[in-house]
C-alpha cells in the first residue's frame, strides 16, 4: 500500500480510495484515520468494466487527537 500524505489529502472532502480487493479499499481508509480524522469507509462498490473496488470517506488533514 501506498503512504498518504498531506500532499494527497490537502483539503477537507471527499476522498475516494480504489484498490484491487474488498479487504484493502477499507483497510486503506482505517489506515488514513490513523493519521487524520476520518468519515470511515462507505460500502466497498465496483464500477462495471474496471478492475477492483473502491470506497470513499470524508477526511480532513487535521491530526487525529
Amino acid at each position: 500500500m501506498r503512504s498518504f500524505d498531506a500532499v494527497h489529502v490537502f483539503e477537507p472532502g471527499l476522498v475516494e480510495v480504489a484498490a484491487c480487493d474488498e479487504e484493502t479499499a477499507p483497510a486503506a481508509v482505517a489506515k488514513m484515520g490513523e493519521r487524520w480524522a476520518t468519515s470511515g469507509p462507505s460500502e466497498v462498490w465496483r464500477v462495471p468494466g474496471e478492475p477492483g473496488v473502491r470506497v470513499r470517506t470524508y477526511a480532513t488533514v487535521r491530526p487525529v487527537s
